[in-house]
């Protein structure tokens, strides 16, 4: 349970240094789109090898397909609502989709800890806060720029969002610890779902729209970083 919360901490932890870095510092758009591209990388790879393919060898790769089916359509869907509701460049609809995107992937965060070891869950771990830093600081940046809240209520506002991310990890490790290997699978492929088609609909299409032909380049490097996070992991284990 004490790794469990040191992991929960850090990755939330990005959300916080990343609204920060938002709302009182400085980024430019490339460097804000490079390292949205370097998450998304690192979440490719890690959701397969720590989510899918652990799934498919404890149930089968039709459950674990329609899992990551169902969690596209469900993001799809909600995605859709949000971007109809806040639309899709405000500071308040990046909030909600950083929100609908880190609840699957918190959950799965903690489902994967549970019976690994010290690093089994590094690549995954690693990825999100990789993706929560930049996401964090592009839409506290945004709130500020538009100028409808003090920075100090920006901060509390992810503050509170990092708290309920936090909340679906540790939930998903106490409350699934029992469930079923084929339950536990679907679960993990719903959440890998849900955020394989947030990396379609809006990490990657806001990496390029920032960085350009160098997203790609980033892309690359956050897989090579993630198989390096993961071998790591392996290493230890």
């Amino acid at each position: 349970m004490l790794m469990t919360l040191i992991t929960v901490l850090v990755v939330s932890g990005a959300l916080m240094l990343g609204a920060a870095w938002g709302a009182y510092g400085h980024m430019s758009v490339r460097l804000e789109g490079f390292l949205i591209a370097l998450a998304g990388g690192a979440l490719v790879l890690s959701l397969v090898s720590e989510l899918i393919e652990p799934s498919i060898e404890q149930s089968s790769v039709y459950l674990a397909s329609g899992g990551v089916a169902v969690g596209a359509i469900m993001f799809a869907v909600i995605d859709y609502l949000i971007d109809e509701k806040w639309g899709p460049n405000s500071g308040g609809g990046l909030l909600a989709a950083i929100s609908l995107d880190g609840i699957p992937e918190n959950l799965a965060l903690g489902v994967a800890l549970i019976g690994a070891g010290p690093m089994g869950v590094a690549a995954l771990a690693g990825s999100i806060f990789l993706s929560n830093l930049p996401e964090a600081a592009g839409g506290a940046k945004q709130m500020a720029e538009n100028g409808d809240r003090s920075k100090k209520r920006i901060i509390a506002i992810w503050g509170a969002t990092a708290a309920v991310l936090s909340v679906a990890a540790i939930l998903g490790n106490m409350l699934l610890a029992g469930v079923s290997p084929h339950w536990l699978a679907f679960i993990r492929c719903i959440a890998a779902g849900a955020v394989v088609a947030s990396l379609a609909t809006e990490v990657f299409p806001t990496a390029f729209r920032k960085d350009q032909h160098l997203a790609g380049i980033a892309t690359a490097l956050g897989l090579v970083l993630a198989f390096l996070l993961g071998d790591l992991g392996n290493m230890s284990s």
